[in-house]
Order: structure tokens, then C-alpha cells, then sequence
């Protein structure tokens, strides 16, 4: 899948749908004090951005968490779950 594939449901989602889920997620977080409001890893500073720019980059999982050691394995695997259920719902 491409990144822009799933970029483009996330910017097409309405604002209040966006906002409940970030709300609602277990590993990620929008605050305007972190990085301008960019969707991080909770207690991180790490943009979800950048784990689909390692996958789309054919970098595996390892790579990205040996990078980006403050982001546990189940936080990505979780997160990768996540965006993937936010596809759905906001494609369907």
C-alpha cells in the first residue's frame, strides 16, 4: 500500500471523527504543544509519519524501533492496527 493511499482517508476524515479517534487511541496522541499538533506515540516525540516512511522506504519494523527507541514494539504493532481500522471506517 502507498503512503499516500493512507495518508488520504486520514485528511479526508471529517474533524470530529479524526478527533474522537485520537482521542480514543491507545498509542497515539495530538497536542499542540508537541510538535505543532502532529499525531505522535503517547509519552514520545515521534510522529506516526515516520513509521510509514520506514515502512514505505522497505525498512522493517527493527529498523524503525532501533531508531526510534522511546516507541515500543506493541505501540507499533498497535498503532499500525489502529490506522489500519481509521482506514476503514473513514473509506467505507
Amino acid at each position: 500500500m502507498s503512503l499516500r493511499k493512507f495518508r488520504f482517508p486520514i485528511e479526508k476524515c471529517e474533524k470530529q471523527h479524526y478527533n474522537h479517534c485520537m482521542m480514543t487511541s491507545s498509542v497515539f496522541q495530538s497536542d499542540p504543544e508537541i510538535l505543532g499538533g502532529t499525531v505522535v506515540f503517547k509519552g514520545t516525540r515521534v510522529p506516526l509519519q515516520n513509521l510509514m516512511d520506514y515502512l514505505k522506504g522497505g525498512y522493517t519494523l527493527d529498523e524503525f524501533l532501533d531508531d526510534f527507541p522511546t516507541v515500543t514494539r506493541q505501540q507499533a504493532i498497535q498503532g499500525l492496527e489502529e490506522a489500519s481500522l481509521l482506514l476503514i471506517e473513514t473509506s467505507a
